[in-house]
């Protein structure tokens, strides 16, 4: 029992390395008529980009990105899939905290 509640412990831990961490994607429209796969891509440089997601009512959201903002919100993304692993991994260490205490 000790060594599950070790483990949640540290998953727990583990889990506020990651405060920024965002879901979605990130996608690219052309800057001057807005159309993911237009002729403009091959001929212009001028691209836009945009985070879509879902919001908690799973209707779906797109928030403008800065070239700048890039690198960034790449990362929440990437960190998001970390996050989601390690939420996994307590959500299995909680149920079997679960089961220990109920004598299952």
């Amino acid at each position: 029992m000790k060594n599950l509640i070790r483990k949640r412990e540290a998953l727990v831990k583990k889990l506020a390395e990651y405060p920024d961490f965002a879901r979605g994607s990130i996608t690219s429209v052309c800057s001057t008529c807005n159309r993911a796969r237009c002729i403009c891509r091959k001929t212009s440089s001028r691209r836009a980009y945009r985070l879509t997601y879902k919001d908690r009512h799973q209707k779906t959201r797109t928030v403008y990105v800065r070239r700048e903002q890039l690198p960034r919100i790449r990362k929440m993304i990437a960190n998001f899939a970390l996050v989601r692993k390690i939420i996994e991994q307590l959500v299995e260490v909680n149920i079997e905290v679960f089961k220990e205490d109920a004598g299952c």
